[in-house]
């Protein structure tokens, strides 16, 4: 298998991934959204809420906002030594919230939540969780505990991750007569005008819609669009609680340990 890092920043990954298959594809992508942990507020005690929404709302709204992750400070708690429902600080921090309004409506934000590990804090401080008026106050504790996707979607470390084939396009310049038609029509600006001839400008921004080959007046259509058997193009957008490259070195060993372990059973069966 040949990986190939197309675009990568902070959240985001683009790979070229060739001499693949769907199944192989379709399980990265499977684990990265519900098997891949990250950490997530999980309990919230409330010690004193005076504003204008419920209890099970604030917490809520805490429990979907992004926290960063440290996988290897922190375990699971079905896996933690600890095997108290309460965790201990292995598989559980702890953040705070004292918030109150004295000059009247404000916006609490999620940088007001205080954490007892400077590393797991919210992924961004400016992700609002409620209104509070005059006089109104908030105080509460958090506990954030790692999960998996497939327990709640708040312990989703992707907000997006999904996958394409590689796209192949081939101009038959003898039968192209340069209308531009197909060009006008691409949604994604794959192709454009160089020189009075139709060239394909951005082939990783296809889509496989095919409008433009149903834009050809020529028949059969003077562009041919395919994609290859083996390649495809996987996108990765983290939430920002794990860089998108560790999310899925992640994915990769949890299949691998998947592979392990079906592997054993099989030879239990024959046995």
């Amino acid at each position: 298998m040949k990986i190939e890092v197309l675009e990568k920043d902070e959240t985001n990954l683009r790979l070229s991934i060739k001499e693949a298959d769907v199944p192989l594809m379709n399980a990265l992508r499977r684990i990265a959204l519900a098997e891949v942990p990250s950490m997530a507020i999980d309990e919230v005690v409330m010690i004193e809420n005076s504003s204008i929404l419920q209890d099970e709302m604030i917490a809520h709204r805490l429990g979907l906002t992004p926290l960063k992750t440290d996988l290897d400070g922190y375990n699971l708690p079905e896996e933690c030594k600890c095997q108290s429902e309460f965790g201990c600080s292995l598989c559980r921090v702890t953040l705070t919230m004292d918030a109150d309004s004295t000059e009247g409506t404000r916006t609490v934000y999620s940088g007001e939540l205080v954490s007892e590990n400077p590393q797991i804090i919210p992924v961004s401080d400016k992700v609002p969780l409620l209104k509070l008026a005059k006089g109104q106050k908030l105080k509460l504790e958090a506990y954030a505990r790692l999960g998996k996707g497939k327990n709640h979607a708040k312990w989703q470390p992707v907000s997006v991750c999904a996958y394409k084939y590689f796209p192949k396009i081939e101009l038959l310049s003898e039968q192209c007569k340069d209308c531009a038609k197909c060009v006008d029509i691409c949604p994604k600006k794959v192709l454009a005008m160089k020189e009075n001839k139709v060239e394909v400008r951005d082939l990783l921004a296809c889509n496989l819609c095919m409008d433009c080959v149903d834009a050809c007046p020529q028949k059969p259509s003077a562009i041919k669009v395919e994609w290859e058997k083996d390649a495809f193009i996987m996108n990765i957008e983290s939430s920002g609680a794990l860089p998108p490259e560790r999310i899925i070195q992640e994915a990769t060993k949890i299949l691998d340990k998947q592979l392990k372990e079906f592997e054993e059973q099989l030879k239990v069966g024959v046995k």
